[in-house]
């Protein structure tokens, strides 16, 4: 017979199964890494089910788990593998402009830290406020805007990801030094 707490976890697993995927997938770049991740993640958070349960927003303490599960995930790896779906060559065109535009945004994502990936991610692909992301790291919303700055700007510099629908604001229009032009 199944305790309640079981059938709470089991309840939780699966009504956040398909976001935490999708986040996990975003945080590594591959399908079967995002699936270990999550399991990892919701392994951890079994063990800590009564803990998750008493904090004041158990969505948040679990996805702090599975973000830190997957800086630790690339702490440990020693040879860096960089998967691609893209054959060398291409014979024809691809007219499938929205797989090149979730590549080119993956491949970008990849590029940034764990830490800058992490913030984009639960900001703008997973629409959580500057607080919730802090609350989610544990760390300050000040914290959360540098680093979403400073990702921002390292993803605009990527080609092809200005260009794609991804939900990323848009660069702010003047945001350079403000010069004045001599009057005669």
């Amino acid at each position: 017979m199944k305790t309640s707490a079981e059938a709470e976890f089991r309840a939780f697993v699966v009504t956040r199964w398909p976001r935490m995927l999708r986040t996990a997938r975003l945080l590594t770049g591959n399908h079967h890494d995002a699936e270990d991740l999550v399991q990892v993640a919701l392994a951890k958070a079994y063990v800590k089910w009564e803990r998750v349960q008493r904090a004041d927003n158990p969505d948040a303490y679990v996805w702090r788990i599975m973000i830190n599960a997957n800086a630790d995930r690339l702490r440990l790896l020693r040879v860096r593998e960089w998967l691609t779906n893209r054959f060398p060559e291409t014979a024809a065109p691809d007219r499938t402009d929205g797989i090149a535009e979730r590549g080119a945004l993956a491949d970008a994502l990849q590029r940034l830290s764990a830490r800058q990936r992490a913030v984009i991610v639960l900001r703008y692909l997973e629409d959580h406020s500057e607080t919730e992301v802090a609350r989610m790291l544990g760390t300050r919303v000040g914290t959360v805007r540098s680093h979403t700055a400073r990702a921002l700007c390292r993803l605009r510099e990527q080609p092809g990801v200005c260009e794609t629908r991804a939900g990323l604001p848009p660069a702010r229009r003047g945001a350079g030094p403000v010069t004045q032009e001599a009057r005669p």
